[in-house]
């Protein structure tokens, strides 16, 4: 048996996730060695808040059946297994981002984690598309999938952009 969620609850996860990711920039932009370097950073912060209004909109665009609950939870613990998983998900704001990085990595360096990680946020919610069945919204996740995939493509041209800077 597999658990199963609404769309609901995984906008919320994705809500999260986004928060997390804007804060996680803004941390290791504080390390930054340059200031383009710390700007870009901070631009990718920017990015994660317009993603987390994105999904904020996706969201309230739920019908009742999507945001209907799967299962009986009096004493609130799916919300906290969901905090949980977003808290613990790609960008794990219980591990401190000077751990991994130190401040004495490139700009290319830290973009590379950051596409590595949104590519697993990528896989995350692939995974819990598994998990929302099409009454509840499953369908709704391709649009996550999507803006998770864009931002992907938009990190890879920042990333050329490093590697190459007269192109």
């Amino acid at each position: 048996m597999s658990i199963r969620f609404n769309a609901d609850e995984v906008f919320e996860i994705a809500e999260q996730i986004e928060r997390n990711g804007a804060r996680w920039y803004r941390m290791v932009a504080d390390n930054a060695a340059t200031a383009d370097s710390k700007d870009m950073l901070l631009s990718l912060a920017a990015m994660e808040d317009q993603h987390l209004a994105r999904f904020s909109d996706m969201r309230r665009e739920l019908t009742a059946a999507e945001r209907k609950p799967v299962t009986f939870d009096p004493e609130g613990d799916a919300v906290l297994y969901l905090q949980a998983m977003a808290d613990g998900s790609v960008f794990d704001m219980r591990a401190d981002p000077t751990a991994t990085l130190t401040g004495k990595e490139t700009l290319e360096e830290v973009l590379r984690t950051a596409i590595s990680m949104e590519n697993e946020s990528i896989l995350f919610y692939l995974g819990m598309k598994e998990s929302v069945p099409a009454d509840l919204g499953g369908a709704r996740l391709e649009g996550i999938i999507k803006e998770e995939m864009g931002h992907v493509v938009t990190l890879s041209r920042r990333l050329a952009a490093v590697r190459f800077p007269s192109r």
